[in-house]
């Protein structure tokens, strides 16, 4: 069922944001070769808690009802897409991280992701990081009440298609607000014109995640999804508030170095 937000929610979906962007941005800086994933963890909850807010991925279930996450954000490098659960394990020059990050601000949920390499590393890496972002951004501009599903996954698809990505099959962008993940599913590909037409009051995550092989998808043990293949992946994700003009971005991301 589709769940549409109103003015009246619309403030503490903005402070959610809020929130959600000054953590990210906060663990892109601290995100550097030597620092574990466990302390990217902790320095995430510090922060959530300062701002009065609760982490959407701490103790979430999933839709099935599965095993409860075990922290307060994902990290999931290199060939692992999504839902990495952060360890002991220090970051290394050369390694690719995309860090996710759900807040829970007053029972309003935001969601936002982004990729970034661990020092240099090779134009072929950076070129693909650049342009899984490139995706997000370009769909953001047609998110609006001109538009259908269709046509947000349709324009994540050229991209990929363009420059030989795969497409990380099963894994799609969703509503979110009320509840982390809510209807519609958002498909990373699409055909212009069609699926449902977008609605003021929609508040869509939208979320890339391209592969540098074939987009096969695979289960890890711990419940992560990974490349079959195991070629990187790459990750952006922006929470989109659909309004009567233009979108409202209520997370925003990083600078790409």
């Amino acid at each position: 069922m589709i769940r549409l937000k109103t003015e009246k929610d619309i403030p503490y979906l903005r402070e959610s944001g809020k929130i959600l962007s000054l953590v990210l941005c906060t663990l892109d800086v601290l995100a550097q070769e030597g620092l574990s994933l466990s302390e990217l963890d902790k320095e995430a909850q510090k922060i959530i808690k300062e701002h009065n807010a609760t982490s959407a991925f701490l103790g979430y279930r999933g839709e099935q009802g599965g095993k409860p996450y075990p922290a307060s954000i994902c990290t999931s490098l290199n060939d692992v897409i999504v839902h990495g659960i952060p360890n002991g394990y220090c970051l290394r020059k050369g390694d690719v991280i995309s860090i996710d990050v759900g807040i829970n601000y007053k029972g309003y949920i935001t969601d936002g992701a982004f990729t970034k390499s661990i020092g240099k590393t090779t134009n072929k890496i950076e070129q693909f990081i650049k342009e899984t972002r490139r995706a997000l951004q370009d769909a953001i501009t047609i998110t609006d009440i001109n538009h259908t599903l269709g046509d947000i996954g349709a324009i994540i698809e050229v991209i990929a298609n363009k420059r030989g990505y795969g497409i990380a099959e099963g894994l799609t962008g969703h509503g979110v607000g009320f509840e982390l993940h809510e209807d519609p599913s958002v498909y990373n590909f699409g055909t212009k014109n069609t699926g449902m037409k977008l609605k003021e009051g929609l508040v869509l995550a939208i979320e890339p995640m391209f592969t540098l092989g074939s987009g096969e998808v695979v289960e890890g043990k711990e419940g992560e999804f990974k490349t079959k293949d195991g070629l990187l992946a790459a990750h952006f994700e922006q929470t989109i508030l659909i309004t009567n003009t233009i979108p409202e971005l209520l997370t925003k991301l990083p600078d790409l170095d």
